[in-house]
């Protein structure tokens, strides 16, 4: 016990030397606590609040939850440069992490695998805050964004209600119509970002993601994309030349229904410390016990995106022949307009589709309660199958004259196709119609 007052000290102050980043020092300063603590003979009540020597020999073969709000500096020097930016070092949860920033570095490196890209990475609270704390960390008060009338009915009312009662404009229009695009480029200067979603939700409408990206670029507006629906694993749009990546990560990177978060992906330096300020100040951090959560999902993805496109490939082709069903929405079929376009930024097609009924709304939510096997739920990218009726929820509050222009009628029906049997799933689908 004596021999360990005096040694642990040394070590500490031998180590230090050769080990100057602050998770060491965070490390090598539990010793010389524990040791003061032995030297000093504080109360037991003392001995009850401070923290133990850790018992740790090796290191964790699984990435650890730090859940903890704050960090111990070993002198205020060690703040004072962390909290001016001489070093970096973690402080408050709220500003960074262990486990929330190693599951957004992981990300990062995954949506820009394969390029020269040097990409960073923020984990946020869920996906619409991904997107807010993106566009209020790199735009301003009567700055405008061009974006499509089928995104998600989440961030459409995010445009026009939050944002637009900021300043910052939405302005709606066919992405895919290039020469409409290249007009509205050319007309507004105080267009500054364009945001898309391809494949769309829930119409699976894809937009070309290089050619929005080239034309952005030579007009010196930034480029954000919203890459839920394939995961870095079917579609890279950083490689494409797109600036900014956003997922909600409670969907397929997460793909188990136990966490709600958000990742923002970027690579142009210039915009790093004004999303991360954003960030920090308006709390829309994620937690550590989401980000682990997070971590786990991630060690399967391309296992259960496998099936879940196999799945939702041999779904689309059933519903596609059935007699009450006019429209299948799914991009692995050769009758979605969109098909090639798909074939060349994608490399898969994703376990979402989405299917019109003939007989129209009445029909649907009919066809809704008759579901057994599969889930009614307003989520996606789990596990297991999940229907939704966009009119009556995910859609509600967007214009209807506008969700109907873009194909969302009221006998749209969603399916995230999830990687049961297919059998088990088309029984079910097929007794509800």
């Amino acid at each position: 016990m004596l021999s360990a007052i005096f040694i642990l000290p040394l070590l500490y102050n031998f180590f230090s030397k050769f080990f100057s980043n602050s998770k060491t020092i965070v490390l090598f300063s539990r010793f010389q606590t524990i040791s003061t603590v032995m030297s000093k003979k504080i109360s037991f009540q003392s001995t009850c609040v401070k923290e133990f020597q850790r018992n740790e020999s090796t290191k964790p073969h699984q990435l650890p939850l730090y859940a903890t709000s704050s960090f111990d500096f070993e002198k205020i020097e060690d703040g004072i440069d962390i909290f001016t930016g001489q070093k970096t070092g973690h402080v408050y949860s709220r500003y960074g992490n262990p486990t929330v920033d190693t599951v957004a570095n992981k990300l990062a490196h995954l949506e820009a695998y394969g390029t020269d890209l040097n990409p960073y990475g923020w984990l946020t609270s869920s996906g619409m805050s991904a997107i807010s704390t993106l566009v209020i960390g790199t735009l301003n008060q009567g700055d405008k964004i061009l974006t499509q009338g089928n995104l998600y009915g989440g961030t459409t009312e995010l445009f026009i209600k939050v944002l637009g009662s900021m300043g910052i404009q939405p302005i709606f229009i066919n992405l895919k119509d290039k020469e409409a695009v290249s007009h509205k480029l050319e007309e507004d200067s105080a267009i500054k970002m364009i945001y898309l979603e391809t494949p769309a939700n829930p119409t699976l409408a894809c937009i070309d993601i290089e050619w929005i990206a080239d034309l952005a670029k030579s007009k010196g507006v930034l480029t954000a994309i919203d890459n839920t629906f394939c995961t870095p694993l079917i579609q890279q749009p950083l490689a494409l030349g797109i600036d900014f990546v956003v997922h909600s990560t409670t969907k397929y990177i997460n793909g188990h229904g136990n966490s709600i978060a958000g990742v923002i992906i970027g690579h142009l330096e210039e915009y790093k410390k004004g999303i991360w300020t954003t960030l920090k100040l308006a709390g829309t951090n994620c937690n550590p016990w989401d980000a682990w959560l997070i971590n786990n999902g991630i060690k399967t993805l391309g296992l259960r995106m496998e099936r879940h496109c196999s799945n939702a490939q041999t779904l689309a082709e059933y519903l596609e022949q059935h007699e009450k069903v006019s429209l299948v929405n799914y991009t692995g079929l050769k009758s979605h307009p969109d098909h090639e376009l798909a074939k060349k930024q994608m490399k898969g097609h994703g376990g979402m589709l989405s299917f019109e009924i003939k007989a129209g709304k009445e029909a649907a939510l009919a066809f809704m309660n008759k579901v057994q096997f599969c889930s009614l739920a307003p989520t996606l990218g789990d596990v297991d199958t999940l229907i939704l009726h966009p009119a009556t929820s995910s859609h509600l509050n967007v214009d209807k004259e506008l969700r109907e222009a873009n194909g969302i009628s009221d006998g749209l029906i969603r399916v995230s196709v999830g990687i049961e049997d297919i059998n088990d799933i088309i029984s079910d689908i097929e007794q509800a119609l």
